[in-house]
């Protein structure tokens, strides 16, 4: 048999660019990306079919030190489960950092004996190979990976390698996704988080961590789909804020989320966004089993 496949766990501390990667190698949007910590909250399956491969990437939450409330635990089992259940893991550093985070991520590791490509990250950031070679020796001696690969996850040349990599370590066997699979998740999913990222992207603090997104309708009627979403918010203060002065900050919102949606569904979007205080619902596991952190 020629054809591959296979899971590879994209893994790392938080903000390192594991989504950004993953949308770079699959040539989609699948996962929502923004400059903050612990953006991703969930395991997604994005995935690559090929004439000759299909390619399953598992976006993970970063891993990260400390389970504040009954959400990052989640987070973290949900990022800690994937070292056991793939074929290949990719790990992602950026160069010139090591940091707590990363020496959770190598405990996990080193529990495993699954092949380890590890991916240097933003080596366009330093301009010079002197700061780069220096900083590859030292991961080489911390870390027994299979493969080292510098990369910018922004350039297509890098991701085209990196795939011929992994492809020296993807069991061959038959496809595990139909060809026209692009994720495991739902619509329905995919569109919660696009609004989420939004709200991640434009507001300021810690705000973004008080909030989750739940769909109450969406429905295709003809060539256009009704969808309406409820925000929650941990505090009645934080509800102002997302609804801004006279409503525009959630008008925002709601256009860039419509706008990220009509180019995932490829159809027309009629969108409507409400905000509701649910005080502590990141911290109470049956709350968080109700709006899918299950």
């Amino acid at each position: 048999m020629s054809f591959q496949s296979g899971f590879i766990a994209v893994v790392g501390r938080p903000n390192v660019g594991k989504s950004t990667l993953i949308n770079e190698l699959v040539g989609q949007k699948i996962s929502i990306t923004s400059h903050r910590p612990q953006t991703t909250r969930h395991r997604i399956n994005a995935i690559d079919t090929q004439q000759k491969y299909q390619m399953i990437y598992v976006d993970t939450p970063g891993i990260h030190v400390g389970d504040k409330k009954a959400i990052n635990s989640y987070m973290n089992r949900a990022a800690s489960s994937s070292f056991s259940e793939v074929d290949i893991i990719l790990w992602l550093v950026e160069v010139g950092k090591w940091t707590k985070e990363d020496e959770r991520v190598l405990e996990h590791v080193n529990k495993t004996d699954i092949p380890v490509i590890l991916c240097v990250n933003k080596i366009d950031k330093l301009n010079s190979n002197d700061l780069v070679l220096p900083y590859l020796e030292k991961i080489r001696e911390k870390i027994q990976a299979n493969e080292v690969f510098p990369l910018s996850a922004f350039k297509l040349s890098h991701t085209k390698a990196l795939k011929k990599l992994i492809l020296k370590y993807l069991p061959k066997q038959n496809a595990l996704y139909e060809k026209d699979y692009i994720t495991d998740r739902s619509e329905r999913f995919i569109v919660a988080e696009f609004i989420r990222e939004k709200l991640m992207r434009n507001l300021s603090n810690e705000i973004p961590y008080e909030l989750t997104v739940e769909i109450e309708k969406f429905d295709l009627d003809g060539r256009m789909y009704r969808i309406a979403a409820r925000i929650f918010v941990d505090k009645s203060s934080q509800k102002s804020i997302v609804i801004g002065h006279k409503g525009q900050m959630l008008k925002k919102i709601g256009e860039e989320s419509r706008l990220s949606i009509e180019g995932f569904l490829e159809k027309k979007v009629f969108l409507e966004l409400w905000v509701k205080v649910k005080q502590g619902w990141s911290d109470d596991k049956r709350t968080l089993a109700s709006l899918g952190y299950d």
